[in-house]
């Protein structure tokens, strides 16, 4: 099984290229285009007057034989795969027998300044924080 996927790679690569340039000599229905640019007149002279059929021909059974290979690849792959994954070959994580617990730091105490006593002033003192009274707005005349 080792060998049959780099077989499978090498005659892929191959036939995609000759799939491509198997298309490009066919003479477009324009009678124009790339075909006509890349030898399209020749293939007349190549495969005689029937050249339309012979690489219609060509494509369909190059084509079959892309998407056989493309096939065989994929299943190729998953008889790999479960071949690795039956061996036991992955990786076995274990978990520990007890949690070992996180190493918690020492809380840092906030400093506390002290609310002055019973002081009589217009604002609210609250610890390192001063908030002033609040005073009402003064009343616009009557006019």
């Amino acid at each position: 099984m080792s060998f049959l996927i780099p077989f499978l790679y090498i005659l892929l690569v191959p036939l995609s290229i000759f799939l491509v340039l198997v298309v490009l000599m066919q003479k477009s229905k324009s009678d124009g285009g790339v075909g006509a640019a890349l030898g399209g007149g020749m293939t007349e002279a190549t495969f005689g007057a029937d050249t339309g059929n012979v690489l219609a021909t060509i494509t369909r059974n190059g084509t079959i034989a892309f998407f056989v290979i493309c096939f065989g690849l994929y299943l190729a792959q998953i008889a790999r795969h479960r071949g690795v994954a039956s061996k036991g070959s992955l990786p076995v994580i274990e978990a520990p027998a007890t949690p070992v617990p996180a190493p918690v730091a020492a809380p840092v105490a906030a400093p506390v300044t002290p609310a002055p006593a019973a002081v009589e002033s217009p604002a609210v003192t609250m610890p390192s924080v001063t908030v002033p009274a609040v005073t009402p707005a003064p009343a616009e005349p009557a006019k």
